[in-house]
């Protein structure tokens, strides 16, 4: 990935979109922490979605994409692709186990940064197709 500016624009637009999204969902719904089990982390924001799970899933599903469209050996990018799921996966069942989100919120929160990250790639794919202009 080294000397790939346009991807590194690309995964910062990602993260910092993804970031923006996730206040505006949680001021839009602002629904409770759940209060049924103590929380094992110090939580002040709202629970839905949970802002954790949508950015993992935005960013490591980017950063897997991007590392998949680099790799050669097929081996490589499903690695790839399967680690930046796995790391999705763990990351929203850790907010659960800390007590500190519903299970809605968590896949809320998969489904909004998966969303999120097929959307900047789909935008990213129209921009790269669009010819260059030569001055």
């Amino acid at each position: 990935m080294a000397r790939k500016r346009a991807a590194m624009w690309f995964l910062i637009i990602a993260v910092v979109g993804g970031m923006l999204l996730i206040i505006v969902l949680k001021e839009c719904f602002d629904r409770p922490r759940p209060s049924v089990v103590p929380h094992l982390d110090v939580v002040t924001s709202p629970s839905f979605p949970s802002g954790h799970s949508m950015l993992a899933a935005a960013v490591y599903l980017t950063t897997g994409v991007l590392a998949a469209r680099a790799a050669t050996l097929r081996r490589a990018k499903t690695y790839m692709l399967l680690a930046a799921g796995a790391i999705t996966f763990l990351v929203g069942v850790s907010r659960m186990v800390l007590g500190v989100h519903y299970p809605t919120d968590v896949l809320a929160g998969w489904i909004g940064g998966t969303v999120w990250a097929l959307a900047c790639w789909l935008v990213a794919r129209r921009l790269s197709s669009l010819p260059r202009r030569t001055s």
